[in-house]
């Protein structure tokens, strides 16, 4: 399966603003510190275990993308699928958790 030259792009947007994403969170976090969850009551274990894996993840993320676009870039194809077939999921949840942490430590908690 060929992927088009627009794919190919989109996909190097999406890697640079991750990672322009993380180079900013990363400094802004070792400037701020850590901020805390004020809720009590259910939300509390609730983004507790969204936290948790939420950074576990992301731990885990960072080395897979890095793997998956260097075999990506060797043409190691059939490598490439199956690491992008762990990476791709991983990422959305850590993309889409980022966000509802966020909203809950600064929009509906706070």
């Amino acid at each position: 399966m060929a992927v088009s030259s627009t794919g190919i792009w989109a996909r190097v947007v999406a890697i640079c603003a991750s990672a322009l994403f993380l180079a900013s969170y990363l400094v802004y976090h070792a400037h701020v510190g850590s901020v805390r969850f004020a809720a009590q009551g259910w939300p509390r274990p609730l983004y507790f275990a969204i936290l948790v894996s939420h950074t576990v993840l992301a731990a885990v993320v960072v080395p897979l993308v890095i793997v998956t676009v260097l075999c990506a870039l060797r043409r190691s194809l059939p490598l490439h699928r199956r690491i992008a077939h762990w990476t791709y999921p991983v990422w959305l949840y850590v993309s889409v958790t980022g966000v509802v942490i966020y909203l809950m430590l600064y929009v509906l908690f706070a």
